[in-house]
Parts: C-alpha cells; sequence; structure tokens
C-alpha cells in the first residue's frame, strides 16, 4: 500500500531534484528516503525519477504522481487541522439529553456557565425518559445524558456521579404528618404515596428510598411531572416524596403545603454518561465539573 510518507519522499525530491536535500526536508536519512522511494516504484510498477551520478531527473508520470502527491497531502493537512481545530475547541457541538426530574431544574442554572466556559459550543438540550436516553445515548443520536442512578447501563457507557439528592416528604397542610421538621421512614409506613408514572426512573427510587421499610404506591393517580404531584398534594389528594434539587429550583414555590426532611432516605444519584469509545470524556468530565458547580448556586440561592 502507498504510504503518507512515500508521497511526502515523492514531492520533496520532484521540488529539490537532489536526493540528500530532499531527504533533509523530509527528517529522513538519504537512504531511508531513496528505499523508500525505489518501494513506491515497486509498488506502482512505474519509475518516478531517472538517476545518475550528478543528477536526478523527474520522469513524466513521475511529475504527474508528484502533482497528485501534493493534492493528496494538501487534503490530509485540511483533514488533520480541522481534528485541531476540534481539540482546541473542545467540541463544536454537544447533544445532551436528560430526564424531566433532572433537566427542568438544573440545567437553567447550568447554561451560563457553560456558555461561559464554552462560548464557541452549540448545545443541544433533549427531555427524555432514562430508558430512550440511554438508547439515544448507544445509537449515538446524542452524546452525553443526565441521568439519576442507581440504574442498570449497557457495557459500553461510562458514567461519573455529580452529586446525591436526597428527598422530602410533601404533605397537605390538614395532613397529620405536616409541620414535621424531620420524619423517619418507620413515618412513611403503610402510607400510599403520589408518584410519578411509570418509566420516571424517580418512580422507582422514591419507592426504594428507605429499604427497611415498605412503601406503597397510589396507583390511582400517576403523576407526568413534578409539578403535577405538587398541584395534587396541594389539593389534599395525597402525599409524595420530592427531590431536593426540584425543591431548591422552585417546584413548591407558590403553593401551600408542608415538607418535611427525611434525613434517612437514600437519595438517587444524579450523574453524567457517554460512550466509553467517545474521545471527548476529559471534556464530559469538565462539564461535570461545570454541573456540579450549578448544583452549589442553586442550593445557595435556596438558603438565602
Amino acid at each position: 500500500m502507498t504510504t503518507l510518507r512515500q508521497l511526502r519522499f515523492l514531492t520533496a525530491l520532484a521540488e529539490t531534484r537532489n536526493f540528500s536535500r530532499a531527504a533533509e526536508l523530509c527528517h529522513v536519512t538519504q537512504s531511508t528516503l531513496s528505499n523508500g522511494l525505489k518501494e513506491l516504484e515497486d509498488r506502482l510498477g512505474v519509475q518516478v525519477a531517472e538517476r545518475t551520478k550528478h543528477s536526478v531527473m523527474m520522469t513524466p508520470v513521475g511529475e504527474d504522481l508528484a502533482d497528485r502527491a501534493r493534492d493528496v497531502l494538501a487534503r490530509v493537512k485540511d483533514f488533520e487541522d480541522r481534528a485541531d481545530r476540534e481539540v482546541e475547541a473542545g467540541t463544536t457541538q454537544l447533544r445532551l439529553g436528560a430526564i424531566p426530574t433532572i433537566g427542568p431544574f438544573l440545567m437553567p442554572r447550568a447554561m451560563p456557565l457553560l456558555r461561559a466556559a464554552y462560548p464557541d459550543m452549540k448545545l443541544y438540550l433533549r427531555e427524555e425518559l432514562t430508558d430512550a436516553l440511554i438508547a439515544g445515548l448507544v445509537d449515538g443520536r446524542l452524546d452525553l445524558i443526565l441521568i439519576a442512578l442507581p440504574y442498570e447501563l449497557p457495557s459500553q457507557i461510562a458514567s461519573e456521579e455529580l452529586f446525591a439528592d436526597g428527598y422530602r416528604l410533601a404533605v397537605p397542610l390538614s395532613h397529620p404528618l405536616a409541620n414535621r421538621k424531620s420524619l423517619a421512614g418507620e413515618d412513611l409506613s403503610g402510607r400510599q404515596l403520589l408518584l410519578l408514572e411509570r418509566g420516571h426512573c424517580l418512580q422507582r427510587h422514591a419507592l426504594s428510598s428507605f429499604p427497611d421499610v415498605q412503601l406503597n404506591e397510589d396507583e390511582s393517580f400517576a403523576a407526568t411531572s413534578l409539578p403535577t404531584l405538587v398541584a395534587m398534594v396541594e389539593e389534599g389528594l395525597g402525599i409524595t416524596l420530592l427531590p431536593q434539587l426540584a425543591l431548591d429550583a422552585g417546584v413548591t414555590k407558590g403553593h401551600a403545603l408542608s415538607l418535611s426532611e427525611l434525613p434517612d432516605a437514600c437519595p438517587r444519584r444524579v450523574a453524567l454518561a457517554w460512550r466509553k469509545s467517545s474521545a471527548q470524556g476529559d471534556l464530559y468530565g469538565r462539564i461535570g465539573a461545570h454541573l456540579r458547580d450549578a448544583r452549589d448556586h442553586l442550593q445557595e440561592a435556596a438558603s438565602r
């Protein structure tokens, strides 16, 4: 197979008409250049140059092939330059997917940080349930996804945990558990919870938040979003667990309900995930750091 190195040898010889100077241009010994060109001639079955003790003359086909080699090498240089620009910029675009119980609450705070850090990067956001996000990541439709663990991930996906996200119990103001600063898992035993519809990982995470307590779902109602759950609780239709991230982002603002801490609950773990085969792992790690900063800013703002 003809190599790029042989093409560089050919163009250098056509330019200098001298084996010694051509070798200097290519930063190789004269014998290396001469052997490389001989291999090229043998491979192609043509003579590219006529050699004497005192001169080198390119053959007509050698001149033509040298012109074609210059075009090939120029295209290769353009190919490499394009990759270099991508490396310098980090990436020119990023397709980020997020689950509905994280994206709407974290990304508005994170977007300004990401734009400041990567002003030339176009960020495309997609909100989907976890199964769809994982499928999109595996088939290349998405570059990076923001999900909650625990969740069984395919072997070709890498993940990095960003932060733990605990829960609070939300109840109507008239409920027996209202106005309690802190509650334990036993306080929820035997009670039914309003939850998101199946397919939302938060539904499963909420039910497993107290491994030693049997939590039950009120199957008469399934919400499609956290704001819907909040509205249903406010109307006295039940109680629910709300993730702290959504609370800090103001999901209950303007609603009359009681919130109690659940210090013993197992939190969900918010994480970034990407294909192990991606060459942008370092960039994704930096993006993860910005998302952590956004979470910290959200907590600080909520505590004021």
